[in-house]
Formats: C-alpha cells, sequence, structure tokens
C-alpha cells in the first residue's frame, strides 16, 4: 500500500468547511467561533507534537520508551476521567475511582489486541502497540467518564429513595441497581451507536484510512470488525468495573448510603 501524502494545502481545504461555519457562528452571534478557533489550534498543536515525538520514539524502538510513553497516556486518560465528574469522591481516592476500570481494561484488551491480529510482531513495537493503547484507551476513558457522571449525578439526585429501599430492608446492590443500570446504558451508548452504525451510516476510520492507502474493501472491513469487537469489549469492561466500584464507594458494609464520601467539584 503507498500512503496518501497530504500538502498544507490539502489541510487548509478540509478546513474550509469549518471557516464557514465559524464565519456564519460570527456573523449570526452563535459564540461557537471563538471555542471552535483554540480546539483547531490545541488540536493541530498536540497531533504535530505528538507526531514529531513518536517519529522519535519508532526510530528508538525501545520497549521501555514504548511502556512509559504508554503510562503517561494512560495517567492523561485518568485525569480526565475524574475531571469530567462533576461530583466525585473526596482526596487521592477519586483517581482510584475511575483510574482502575480504565487501566485494567485498556491493558486487558490491548493484551488480547496483541495476542490475536499482532501475534507476529514484537509485543512492545512502539508501532503497533502505542497506536492500539491509544484507542483503546479512548474508549474506555470516554465509556467510564460517561458511566461515572451518570451513577454519581444519579446517587445525589436519588438520594431519599435510595435511603427508603435501603430502610425497606434492600441491601445497596439493590437500592442501586436502576441507577447503576442507567449509568451503564449511558457509558456504552458512544460504543454501541458506532457498532450499530457501522457500515450502513458509516465508514469507521481504521477502515477509510486502509482503504484509502489501497487496501482491498473487504481485508479491510475485517480488520475493522476485530478493532470494534475489542473496543466494545474495553469499554463494556470499563463501565462494569467502574459502576461496581462506585457502587462500593457510595455504600459501606452496613449497606448504608454514604454521600459524606463525595464532593461537589469546585
Amino acid at each position: 500500500m503507498t500512503p496518501i501524502t497530504l500538502s498544507a494545502f490539502d489541510l487548509l481545504l478540509a478546513a474550509l468547511s469549518l471557516l464557514i461555519a465559524s464565519g456564519l457562528s460570527l456573523l449570526l452571534s452563535l459564540g461557537f467561533h471563538r471555542a471552535m478557533a483554540l480546539a483547531v489550534l490545541r488540536m493541530v498543536a498536540q497531533l504535530v507534537l505528538v507526531g514529531l515525538l513518536l517519529r522519535y520514539i519508532f526510530a528508538l524502538s525501545s520497549p521501555l520508551v514504548t511502556l512509559g510513553f504508554a503510562a503517561v497516556m494512560i495517567l492523561a486518560a485518568i485525569w480526565e476521567v475524574q475531571s469530567r465528574q462533576k461530583r466525585q469522591l473526596r482526596g487521592w481516592l477519586r483517581f482510584g475511582l475511575g483510574g482502575l476500570p480504565v487501566v485494567i481494561a485498556t491493558t486487558f484488551v490491548t493484551g488480547m489486541a496483541l495476542a490475536t491480529a499482532l501475534r507476529e510482531a514484537a509485543w512492545l513495537d512502539p508501532r503497533h502497540t502505542i497506536p492500539l493503547v491509544g484507542i483503546i484507551l479512548g474508549t474506555v476513558m470516554n465509556s467510564t467518564s460517561l458511566a461515572l457522571n451518570t451513577m454519581l449525578g444519579s446517587v445525589q439526585r436519588e438520594r431519599r429513595a435510595i435511603e427508603a429501599r435501603l430502610s425497606l430492608g434492600a441491601d445497596s446492590h439493590l437500592a442501586l441497581r436502576e441507577l447503576r443500570l442507567s449509568a451503564a446504558h449511558n457509558g456504552l451508548i458512544p460504543v454501541i451507536n458506532q457498532m450499530a452504525g457501522a457500515g450502513i451510516i458509516t465508514l469507521p476510520g481504521i477502515m477509510t484510512g486502509q482503504i484509502l492507502g489501497g487496501m482491498d474493501p473487504l481485508d479491510a472491513a475485517r480488520y475493522q470488525i476485530l478493532l470494534m469487537l475489542l473496543l466494545a469489549g474495553a469499554g463494556a469492561l470499563g463501565v462494569i468495573l467502574a459502576t461496581q466500584l462506585c457502587l462500593a464507594s457510595v455504600t459501606d458494609k452496613r449497606h448504608r448510603l454514604r454521600l459524606d464520601r463525595l464532593e461537589e467539584r469546585g
């Protein structure tokens, strides 16, 4: 496959629709043009810097450097998960609530990916490991943060109903069952929508890139199916672990609701 080389003009042309939309926002006083401009500048700067850094890491081909870079990615994802919660656990426990599901789900599913499609490649080859960690980590981070945000918000909102169930003899699992189901559903909506719309509504990114690079469409579809199965499994595992840890964090062994462990994010 021969990669398609993009020029600066190609990138400017791709941004034309965004420039038109920003101009209309300014003209109609919609107010999103500044936020959009900042997001574009941040995105371009980040991707260029990461591209330069990955070029250096790929040239080194060092297992230790690969593990170090993957660890930095995971730590950044953990920070993002906790920062997106309006209500969160007090102290350092907030990082564990989102961090454990992110670490476990990402590590486990990345290992599965390296043991299937890339079983003939070196496990710590940066060209294989880092992209896999990145795409799996993104799915786990989004699913986990959505689930936690829903569940923590619902616990506060439904406090009286939960305490009423507990006072009538229900254990913590039964009293919070509906809230946990709702949190899990919200966390997995993006993953389910992505799978349901693949092929009919959208051509996912990996498949599109491989087709543009010259791969046979059917082979590209197989790779996309493999990847989406891995992403769905990672998202589901992250949501299950996150909601279980959340349940344990807001209740105690005596099945009492412990909202004193939570605080409003400032």
